[in-house]
């Protein structure tokens, strides 16, 4: 379709002006006593506060123009491959964005951290040196702790997409869904439908550890009762002790933080014990947005929170549309961090992208709903409520438009 063509083509184009460029030195022999003295140009301010002539530009630049360079550290040659597509298919998300946002101004420039915090470390040095407003990524939070204090030197802002909160703060925004959000969201939701005990089974991980302290929370601030925590061990412990434990607690909801085919083994081991999934009802995170769990009849009708589906079907149809297969999840993250670049490039170079813009507390509204940053680096998402049925799954209670209606 000429459409089609014409999109990729724009797309290509964008693709060739995303640059990688190695800067280059020189030395310059003493001046003889009788020569006239050779005038030394300032060195450039400690922090990134105004255009310098060695920072990176395209050749058809107008001299008094100043870009937005956009630096993006992404794992492109990780050891994994499933890694390196995520890299491949996130970078091709940020030119789409690029591309809808129609701002010529705007100049992504890609280093490559490889998953390795050294080497994440120097792409952001090269980036920093080329004249990065910003920085998108890394992905791991070893690669974000690396390139943070390089970033804090030069007073630029990271928004990265790591989901650990230790990681965040002082200009390191984080970007991704994490899971205290679709904690508080789901308790809170389950609350409201009158659950008042709730129990959970959580994975023995460090995301279960973030998990298990946020629902003891979320259950606290929603006024209910906390019946049993039980922890398992997802790669090779057995369930049946932990959901033996939750069957007797006397709860009217059980939190079951796990995805995948463990999650669909659970509500069997629950079954077993005496648990009705009639009258106990399942709740869950993000991990449970796959299709395969509602072949499991045990978890119809559970509930869990995530984004509203609606905005991520018009990203991923707009993505094969412009590059043929579907995206992974995260690379809707990489179109919102793009696109949040493009709002905010109207302002004044080098200060357009200040503590007090990116934590506006009306936030922001992206692909997957709606989000705001804190000064500590966290993000609040608008998530909606998700019931799993046999045919797939149904919003129940739809994401916030705004954080003033949600009163989140």
């Amino acid at each position: 379709m000429p459409a089609v063509s014409s999109r990729l083509r724009r797309l290509c184009a964008i693709a060739c002006a995303v640059a990688v460029v190695a800067l280059t030195s020189c030395t310059t022999a003493p001046t003889p006593p009788a020569a006239p003295p050779v005038p030394v140009q300032p060195p450039a301010p400690h922090q990134l506060s105004a255009n310098h002539p060695d920072f990176f530009k395209l050749p058809n630049l107008a001299q008094e123009k100043t870009p937005v360079r956009v630096g993006i550290i992404l794992p492109f040659s990780d050891p994994s491959a499933s890694v390196r597509t995520l890299a491949n298919s996130m970078m091709k998300a940020a030119e789409l964005a690029l591309y809808d946002s129609n701002n010529q101004d705007i100049l992504l420039m890609t280093a490559d951290d490889t998953g390795s915090p050294t080497d994440a470390a120097a792409a952001a040095q090269k980036l920093l040196d080329q004249g990065a407003e910003i920085i998108v990524g890394p992905i791991f939070s070893a690669s974000v702790s690396a390139v943070a204090p390089l970033a804090r030197d030069r007073g630029v802002p990271v928004l990265a997409f790591s989901t650990d909160r230790s990681v965040a703060g002082n200009g390191i925004y984080l970007l991704s869904f994490q899971p205290q959000s679709e904690v508080k969201r789901i308790v809170a939701y389950a609350a409201s439908q009158g659950h008042k005990n709730f129990a959970a089974m959580i994975q023995q991980t460090p995301y279960g550890d973030v998990v298990a302290q946020s629902f003891r929370q979320a259950v606290v601030e929603a006024g209910a009762n906390i019946s049993d925590v039980e922890r398992f061990n997802p790669t090779g412990g057995t369930v049946m002790d932990p959901a033996a434990a939750v069957a007797k607690s006397g709860c009217d909801a059980i939190f079951i933080a796990q995805g995948g085919s463990l999650l669909r083994s659970i509500p069997s081991a629950l079954s077993y014990d005496g648990v009705d999934n009639n009258k106990v009802k399942y709740l869950g995170t993000g991990l449970w947005y796959d299709a395969a769990i509602t072949k499991e009849s045990l978890l119809a009708g559970g509930w869990f929170a995530a984004p509203q589906p609606s905005g991520n079907d018009a990203f991923n149809a707009k993505y094969r549309q412009a590059f043929g297969p579907e995206p992974p999840q995260l690379a809707s993250l990489a179109y919102d961090a793009i696109s949040l670049v493009a709002l905010l490039a109207h302002g004044t170079p080098y200060h357009r992208f200040t503590l007090t813009v990116l934590t506006d507390p009306n936030g922001f509204a992206g692909v997957n709903g709606i989000f705001r940053f804190h000064a500590d680096g966290s993000i609040d998402r608008g998530l909606a409520v998700l019931a799993v049925g046999p045919d797939g799954f149904s919003v129940v209670s739809p994401a916030p438009t705004t954080f003033q209606a949600s009163g989140s």
